[in-house]
């Protein structure tokens, strides 16, 4: 990308939160997740890719969010079955304005597309 990456604070958290999840699994089963270093390289490589400007964190009015995902799920989850945190996604992604959503679950970018967001890649 040309530009930096506008990221929400929802997707840094669940980001953060499904690699130490990845390291636990691997420490109770070698053969699942991956290690310790290997996260915690993650965690520092994205931690370096906000520092340097790469990623940069918009800020939301989280209630805002809230009430656009309440809609969304309204309109779409008992036709769709969408998760919450993929609802919460694309709220997010409409309350900054996005034109462009990344993601590559195949349910939430039926999501995103469905409330007028292109999807990529």
């Amino acid at each position: 990308m040309k530009e930096p990456l506008h990221v929400s604070a929802l997707l840094l958290g669940e980001f953060r939160q499904s690699v130490r999840f990845q390291v636990f699994r691997h420490s109770r089963d070698a053969k699942q997740g991956y290690g310790r270093k290997t996260g915690m390289g993650a965690l520092a490589k994205l931690q370096s890719n906000i520092d340097d400007g790469a990623l940069v964190v918009v800020p939301a009015d989280w209630a805002e969010v809230i009430n656009i995902a309440e809609r969304i799920s309204a309109q779409h989850t008992i036709g769709g079955g969408h998760r919450f945190l993929d609802v919460l996604h694309v709220a997010t992604a409409k309350h900054l304005g996005a034109s462009d959503f990344l993601s590559f679950d195949a349910n939430q970018r039926i999501l995103a597309v469905a409330e007028g967001i292109a999807v990529k890649p």
